[in-house]
């Protein structure tokens, strides 16, 4: 049961990280349940040890800080895709 409600969390993350951060995000559920996950994991690793709780806050800061490295990198692969000469 632990893993679904991690699952859970990580998707609310994601939408709310994904709300708070404007722009334009072409992503389905599991990519943002992803984000929210990845999040977490991050959030988890910045604010709190492996036995700590990280909550809500943590991962949303973490999926934030996921959500802006991803524009970065996709920002960057946009640009360079798309033109052969």
């Amino acid at each position: 049961m632990g893993l679904i409600l991690f699952l859970i969390m990580g998707l609310i993350a994601g939408l709310i990280a994904r709300a708070i951060m404007p722009g334009r995000d072409p992503m389905g559920w599991l990519a943002t349940m992803l984000l929210g996950v990845v999040g977490a994991l991050l959030g988890g690793f910045l604010f709190g040890g492996p036995d700590d709780a990280v909550g809500y806050i943590g991962a949303v800061v973490g999926a934030l800080i996921v959500l802006f490295v991803y524009r970065l990198v996709i920002g960057r692969n946009r640009g360079a895709t798309g033109r052969a000469f």
